[in-house]
């Protein structure tokens, strides 16, 4: 939650610079998470793909999620999280119960697209307007909901680099970095 204050505290900082500095006028909010959530959708397809078929059953212990059940714990939670945009883009219908990796890579890529949609339909102006959020959330700005959902599925992301590394694997954003 501490990372969807500073991102909100970020946005508010960009906003206000963007109406006093002629040369920060260029900068968006909407074009920015348009771009945060295109790489991030990157990175969650490469780190969802690193684990091999037979392994997306694997658990770090028997009380998680399994990987592919990470991997749909981010997608239903994307497009729960972006309907509240109020956007037109249609909703994905998510299987939570699939278990094939490339069904479960599909529901991913299907979750970011819907939330890439939603983005694209938003301007800086609807990004800040209150909507009613998920229960957890409460009323939010559009900006605060699409800073929740990246802030979730990076601390999926990193339970999910912890399963590879228990499988022997590097994942794949650390690979250049050794």
């Amino acid at each position: 939650m501490k990372q969807v204050g500073w991102t909100l505290a970020l946005l508010a900082l960009g906003l206000a610079a963007a109406t006093s500095h002629p040369v920060a006028q260029s900068a968006s909010i909407q074009n920015e998470a348009v771009k945060d959530w295109t790489n991030q959708k990157e990175l969650l397809t490469k780190i969802a793909d690193a684990m091999p078929e037979d392994k997306f059953g694997f658990k770090s212990t028997p009380a998680q999620r399994s990987y592919g059940e990470q991997i749909l714990h981010i997608a239903g939670a994307n497009v729960g999280l972006f309907k509240t945009l109020g956007a037109k883009a249609e909703a994905p219908t998510i299987n939570m119960k699939a278990t094939s990796k490339a069904d479960i890579l599909k529901a991913l890529a299907d979750s970011y697209d819907y939330g890439l949609a939603a983005l694209k339909e938003q301007t800086d102006q609807t990004m800040l307007e209150t909507v009613n959020g998920p229960r957890f959330l409460g009323p939010s700005s559009r900006a605060r909901i699409a800073a929740f959902a990246m802030s979730h599925a990076m601390d999926i992301y990193g339970q999910m680099a912890v399963y590879l590394r228990l499988n022997g694997i590097v994942p794949p954003a650390s690979r250049n970095s050794l």
